[in-house]
């Protein structure tokens, strides 16, 4: 998986993905903001607080400003 949130992966094309760590707390808050998006993205938990996120491939600049609003808003970090 990437490293930078600007770099994408896809699965056929189609999506991309999104690696993020927030505290094992926040998981659930994350997840609905994640619902609340207009479908933005699915949300996949690893453990803790590894967190996948994956949108299609058309909304990625959508999914990077979530992606740094988590930063901001909770201290992600991006793997």
């Amino acid at each position: 998986m990437a490293k930078d949130a600007s770099f994408e992966t896809s699965t056929a094309g189609e999506l991309v993905e999104r690696r993020v760590r927030v505290a094992a707390r926040d998981v659930v808050f994350v997840k609905g903001i994640c619902e609340a998006s207009e479908g933005l993205c699915a949300m996949f938990a690893e453990s803790g607080g590894d967190l996948i996120l994956a949108a299609p491939a058309s909304r990625a600049r959508e999914l990077d400003e979530l992606v740094q609003d988590l930063r901001s808003d909770f201290g992600a970090l991006i793997d």
